[in-house]
């Protein structure tokens, strides 16, 4: 790159964040000079042309080189595309449907793996993304599909299929909590005119987190109102079929350990980490672990029943990894192996499963491994 694309690329940042950061800055006067940190996320994620996600900057990615911040799972190999494609071809038979429903396609990777695997069993599918920038590139990549492929802004009133959704739930803003000597405050957010940015500011509050915290040190985590929201939501217009997520995070036991005192809120710029999300609006991804108890039972009081859950690595063992893995020239192997190995992506993401309309059944990712009695 040259100096001088270097410099535009710069100032084309320094625009961006700066019109994120006005508009930002206008809704929380606007709400009387306090917002709650997931109006703040949703704000710098999902604000239309500006957020991070809305606008047209390179987000995903193997290598910071490219301008990606982060890398998938269907980017590091793909096998798992294949894989998971195996585990939806199972459910779209147990469940009689020929619809699959993606949650946050990305660069359509994911897409391009299970509609190559399933073929003929899916006479559609359905992107739900918000995404316009991202929805071209979706557009391009998958054109071989285009006769299978539809958009969607929201969820139907009613639908049938198989819904994936591959880290969807830990982009979606959550509310964070703040235990100062024994007290519980809700962590939002203010303008501060003299440091010219935004800042914290602690209110009162009577949200709690769904476990008692044990001990008396201050303690600051996130409640996930909005992904379980999302989830019940989904339960209650799924007649018939099934949902997989994966993602990063926990049960609820382990996700409210009390020495889990500083939250798992992170942000990703550049394929490094940093945990300030106040700055660099609209550049950097904003995330935090899913509280995969709190799913579960979002689904459950929706109607949905629970297949599974399991870490990444039983869940792409159990459906066939291992023999993938063996007709594999020696540099697919090692990306592959990747999304098995404990200290990559195989212990931290987990994978859930769900079924609406029809009787449970013996799902092929969870049949080694299976922790859903941990939840």
């Amino acid at each position: 790159m040259t100096d001088s694309s270097e410099s535009n690329s710069a100032s084309n940042s320094a625009s961006l964040s700066g019109a994120l950061t006005q508009q930002i800055r206008e809704h929380i006067a606007a709400a009387g000079g306090w917002v709650g940190f997931d109006a703040f996320m949703a704000l710098a994620l999902y604000s239309p042309g500006l957020g991070y996600y809305a606008n047209e900057r390179p987000k995903f990615g193997s290598m910071p080189e490219s301008g990606s911040d982060f890398v998938t799972a269907p980017e590091i190999s793909p096998a798992f595309g294949r894989l998971l494609g195996v585990q939806v071809a199972q459910a779209l038979e147990r469940t009689g449907t020929r619809e699959v429903w993606e949650f946050g396609a990305g660069t359509g990777a994911l897409a391009e793996q299970l509609l190559g695997t399933l073929g003929d069993q899916v006479e559609r599918y359905t992107i739900v993304d918000l995404s316009g920038s991202l929805r071209a590139r979706q557009r391009e990549r998958l054109a071989p599909f285009a006769d299978k492929l539809h958009w969607a802004d929201a969820l139907p009133d009613a639908m049938q299929g198989v819904v994936v959704g591959n880290e969807v739930l830990d982009a979606m803003p959550v509310q964070l909590l703040n235990r100062k000597k024994g007290e519980w405050f809700e962590r939002g957010v203010v303008w501060d005119h003299a440091a010219c940015g935004f800042a914290w500011e602690d209110r009162t509050t009577a949200l709690r987190p769904p476990l008692e915290i044990d001990g008396p040190q201050d303690y600051l985590t996130e409640i996930h109102t909005q992904g379980e929201a999302f989830v019940r939501t989904l339960g209650e217009r799924l007649v018939r079929g099934a949902a997989f997520f994966i993602d990063y995070g926990f049960g609820e036991g382990e996700y409210y350990h009390p020495q889990r005192h500083m939250g798992t809120l992170v942000c990703h710029r550049a394929h490094r980490m940093d945990d300030n999300p106040l700055v660099d609006l609209g550049l950097k991804d904003i995330t935090a672990h899913v509280n995969f108890t709190g799913i579960a039972v979002a689904a459950q009081d929706a109607g949905m029943e629970v297949l599974g859950y399991t870490t990444q690595a039983h869940f792409l063992i159990n459906c066939g990894l291992l023999q993938q893995l063996e007709r594999m020239e020696q540099g697919p192997r090692a990306m592959a192996a990747k999304l098995m190995m404990e200290h990559e992506m195989g212990e931290l993401f987990k994978v859930m499963a769900f079924s609406r309309g029809v009787e449970p059944w013996p799902a092929l990712g969870f049949v080694q491994g299976d922790r859903t009695h941990r939840l």
